[in-house]
């Protein structure tokens, strides 16, 4: 089904005066060299893979899944401290948050692909990914995260899921400004769909925190003045 190796790397011999061969998950859980070595290959397609939306609006050269996650990453590495909230999991959950897409592709609205499918296809991608990692300590975490953030069932969740919207109407204002391009539905796509507030009123946007709410506006006000 995936043109990614899933297979493991030998089991460990029997007790000798040699070092074993490499099984799964070594040193607490880590992967051995073989897994992590497939598990990489296999995210390589987040590299390559543009996302979806660019394209479907005709962007030039549009970024990739990588570079959406990457930045991502950076926004949780630079953000104020929220009580309660712990940085280095939300800069986790960031790298982790689209790893799927690596299989599956970025699946869209427009794709007329319904949430239950898309997420029973994320989480078979997700499953084959960290058997492929050897399924110790370090693929339960990046599950873990994954799935935390797919549920948006914690405050890290709620903050990592901001930075997504952030990142993506940054994005779509950078596009705007070099390419001439409207992109207002990327910003629109932030806003909940049921309030009856003026456009771009922060009460109606889908943001779960001060900090994304914030930012958000910050990129609204540059928009305007454009």
């Amino acid at each position: 089904m995936y043109s990614a190796s899933s297979s493991s790397p030998p089991p460990s011999s029997s007790v000798s005066t040699n070092p074993p061969p490499p099984s799964p998950a070594v040193h607490g859980g880590a992967p051995s060299a073989s897994s992590a070595i497939d598990f990489l290959s296999i995210c390589h397609r987040l590299k390559t893979t543009k996302r979806a939306g660019w394209i479907r609006k005709g962007v030039e050269d549009p970024e990739s899944i990588a570079d959406h996650m990457y930045r991502m990453s950076l926004m949780a590495l630079i953000a104020a401290d929220i009580p309660g909230v712990d940085r280095d999991r939300c800069v986790k959950m960031a790298i982790v948050h689209d790893i799927a897409e690596a299989i599956v592709g970025d699946i869209t609205p427009s794709d007329g692909v319904s949430k239950e499918e898309k997420s029973r296809r994320e989480q078979e991608a997700l499953d084959h990914m960290c058997k492929v990692l050897g399924g110790g300590s370090r693929a339960k975490e990046i599950a873990e995260l994954w799935m935390e953030y797919e549920a948006n069932s914690s405050p890290e969740a709620k903050f990592v899921k901001d930075l997504d919207k952030v990142e993506m109407i940054l994005q779509a204002l950078e596009y705007e400004g070099e390419q001439g391009k409207d992109l207002d539905e990327f910003f629109q796509s932030t806003a909940d769909l049921n309030a009856k507030l003026p456009k771009y009123d922060m009460a109606e946007w889908k943001f779960q925190t001060d900090i994304g709410k914030a930012w958000a506006l910050e990129i609204v006000s540059r928009r305007k003045k454009t």
